[in-house]
């Protein structure tokens, strides 16, 4: 640390800075925050929800300056302290509590869960940022670590908002209702404030460069094995959960474990999978390190390399050798072979190749390939009718590998991805489970295998092109073979389909009314109700039926009869047809699921507004006008647009009506996800297990389904159980741990962590 200042000096320097950074971004922040409000507030949503939304609208225009002040006031509450030389007391969280076996309030517990969940909103985006500042506080102070309620912390800030918030009069109702978008801002806020801090510290010459040795921590008692691998580089300290340590622990009461702690420790949990593609990558890393250091020369790079003849020939008769070992049978099954049977050939093979290749790095190559497939056919959950086609692969996986070093630098190479996604849909939980599938999967594989070994000489290529047909296949099996899937799958795609209609159809009736005079009431029940009515008829029965135009007549009906009416005459021609059209709009709203409770409020609401044109001040609808209308509605489908429409949250935020007894609805549950988490959630891949818990039970389930750009996925378990999750609220659920995957590896990744683990014991075998 190159400073002659006074290190308390500058430490108590770097959080008034900090106060400081906050004072002076508060004010836009909070305008942001209601401007996001406001957005909320205009946008389509169910009647209750749009309400609190208002509400919550309403509350932050009145209340912002309020605000703004309560919150200036407990900075520089804060602000004084550091000058008087110590920290402002913070209120004691719930982790605490338990050694005075006091009873915790519901309130309390809530405004704990939300102040926690602001900290780590704020850590998703400060982490690495907050981490450095911490390591500059640490050498300045020669302390362990910040002090609980140090202001630096995202919790002590964390509370503070919320503590304020309620100050004022802000509900938490008010709070949920924006909570996205206070976790955006102020998570910025912050990150700028650690950012400009530790610039500062920078700039008075406290750890320029940042040491991570002093945060390793060695693991203890980790066995021999390949677990032990990853102790031997030891675990970064403070990751999301562990840097907002304010955020509630597991100490405490039972209901607060359950409330608060847990919910913490899940959603670390799920920030530990979202990161495993880089923890993937650094295995990649060690291993390539660790043969480099052995293998002269061995460089992963994109550029290929043509073997040696000699293991060119070895590799082709091993590969004849195996496919007559494990020969088919004359009803088209396969020779079982217990899997140390499989490891046994593997390494006769091995040693005849090494000696028949040429070079250090061939041998090399040759080795970390058999490690591999030794790691993948012990597999104890691969089906044994499976792991032979398994075995099948390792020559040609081997001839790649040879030729493409590259292999074994990105998880994205064919050969790799290819034997993942097998992997992930045939190991599931167990044999058993993964066996429900059915013998089309497993002819699947076999039909693959053979095209690879059909095309010895085409590299990735045949990999990168039977990977592209198994995707495919898997779309198909599930569809249209799966007897599991199949009812699951065609009720999703016909609640996918009713939506994007009713979506494009709201889109297309706003166009049309735009510059109409009609009853503000007609308006929403057109756009709310009756475009989700055409979207249901349209689906069930086509969009030409004579059904759906019965729908469309009706609108074109409702359109007039709610338009001024200026003359008697026109007032008996609405009171003539308003009996079939209720009866009409009735049938509509039944035959799209709307109870009959909400039946009755929307035609006594369609009554009102019908009464009130009665006496409107405004120009009526002119026939030829009305007729236009009329012809664009029954042409409706051709004016759709034919691009995709993307069924997020703004548009559709509430799925449940489309329960029913084959098809499950996920509308609530979980915990606010991370931008992180929807985009791990976007990416997620069908065929893939999980572990869903969901109503009272706790089962595996597969992907069987995704919607247009992923905005739906559906699971289906074992005993035929179908879940449908909108992409928001799958992100939910994986971040609240109530969605987990079977495997938080890939098969090769886990593979190479386990040569990785023997190549560390004895890294002579490479050469030998």
């Amino acid at each position: 640390m190159a400073t002659s200042a006074d290190p308390r000096a500058l430490a108590i320097q770097a959080r008034r800075r900090f106060l400081s950074l906050l004072r002076q971004g508060l004010s836009q922040v909070l305008l942001n925050v209601e401007e996001g409000a406001k957005q909320l507030a205009t946008q389509p949503a169910p009647p209750e929800l749009l309400l609190r939304r208002r509400d919550a609208w309403a509350d932050l225009q009145r209340l912002r300056p309020a605000l703004q002040a309560a919150l200036i006031e407990r900075l520089d509450q804060r602000d004084l302290q550091l000058q008087n030389g110590g920290f402002m007391p913070t209120p004691v969280g719930l982790a605490h509590r338990g050694a005075e076996l006091s009873l915790v309030d519901d309130a309390t517990i809530e405004h704990e869960i939300l102040s926690s969940r602001l900290a780590l909103a704020a850590m998703d985006l400060a982490s690495f940022e907050f981490s450095d500042l911490r390591s500059r506080m640490q050498a300045l102070e020669r302390r362990e670590d910040l002090a609980n309620g140090d202001v630096l912390r995202p919790h002590v800030v964390a509370r503070d908002v919320l503590d304020a918030w309620r100050s004022v009069g802000l509900s938490l109702e008010c709070w949920r209702s924006v909570q996205p978008i206070v976790h955006e801002e102020l998570a910025h806020l912050m990150v700028l404030g650690y950012h400009e801090t530790n610039k500062s510290l920078i700039g008075q010459g406290v750890l320029p460069e940042i040491d991570l040795r002093p945060m390793i921590r060695r693991a203890r008692d980790v066995g021999v094995g390949p677990s032990a691998v990853g102790s031997r580089g030891g675990e970064l300290a403070g990751s999301a959960g562990a840097a907002a340590s304010g955020a509630p622990s597991g100490s405490g009461s039972p209901s607060v474990r359950g409330a608060v702690g847990e919910e913490t420790r899940l959603m670390t949990r799920s920030a530990q999978l979202l990161r495993a593609p880089e923890q993937a990558q650094a295995v990649l890393g060690r291993l390539n390190r660790l043969v480099g250091q052995q293998v002269p020369g061995f460089q992963p790079t994109t550029v290929f390399h043509s073997p040696s003849p000699r293991l060119v020939a070895a590799i082709a008769e091993a590969e004849r050798d195996v496919a007559q070992r494990l020969r088919s049978t004359g009803a088209g099954g396969m020779v079982v072979s217990a899997p140390q049977d499989l490891v046994e050939d593997l390494q006769h093979r091995k040693q005849a190749l090494k000696r028949a290749a040429e070079s250090p790095i061939e041998r090399a190559t040759i080795e970390i390939v058999a490690l591999l497939f030794q790691s993948i056919l012990t597999e104890e959950r691969l089906p044994a009718s499976v792991r032979v086609w398994f075995a099948r692969l390792q020559m040609p996986v081997l001839r790649v590998a040879v030729s493409e070093p590259d292999f074994f630098a990105t998880l994205d190479h064919p050969a790799r991805k290819l034997i993942d996604r097998m992997g992930a849909c045939v190991m599931g939980f167990d044999a058993s489970t993964a066996g429900a599938m059915g013998e089309a999967l497993e002819k699947e594989i076999k039909r693959v295998v053979q095209v690879v070994e059909a095309y010895p000489d085409t590299g990735r290529r045949v990999f990168q092109t039977v990977l592209v047909e198994f995707e495919k296949f898997l779309e198909h099996y599930f569809r249209n073979e799966n007897e599991v899937s199949r009812k699951g799958v065609s009720l999703a795609q016909q609640v996918e389909q009713r939506e994007i209609l009713a979506i494009q159809y709201t889109i297309e009736l706003r166009k049309m009314l735009n510059e109409v005079p009609v009853q503000e009431g007609v308006r929403e029940f057109l756009f709310q109700i009756w475009a989700d009515v055409l979207a249901m008829t349209a689906v069930k029965t086509g969009a030409q039926s004579e059904q759906t135009k019965a729908m469309k007549r009706a609108a074109a009906d409702l359109i007039w009869s709610a338009s001024a009416k200026v003359s008697r005459e026109e007032r008996a021609e609405v009171i003539r047809r308003l009996p079939p059209l209720l009866k009409t709009l009735r049938e509509g709203m039944a035959n799209a699921g709307v109870p009959t409770d909400k039946q009755d409020a929307h035609l006594q609401a369609l009554n009102n507004s019908l009464a009130a044109a009665f006496t409107a001040k405004t120009a009526a609808i002119p026939p030829d006008r009305l007729d236009q209308l009329m012809l664009r509605l029954e042409t409706l489908e051709e004016m759709l647009p034919d691009t995709e429409v993307e069924i997020d949250e703004s548009m559709v935020l509430d799925l449940s009506d489309h329960e029913t007894r084959d098809l499950e609805v996920v509308a609530e549950g979980g915990s606010i996800p991370s931008p992180a988490m929807i985009a791990w959630a976007r990416g997620l891949q069908v065929g893939s297990w999980f572990k869903l818990d969901y109503r009272g039970r706790n089962e595996p389930v597969q992907l069987a389904w995704l919607g247009l750009r992923k905005q739906l996925s559906l699971f289906v378990s074992p005993t035929g159980r179908c879940v449908l999750f909108q992409q928001h609220r799958l992100a939910a659920f994986l971040q609240a741990g109530l969605l987990v995957p079977a495997e938080e590896e890939a098969l090769t990744v886990r593979a190479t962590r386990d040569a990785l683990a023997k190549l560390d014991a004895d890294p002579s075998r490479l050469l030998s």
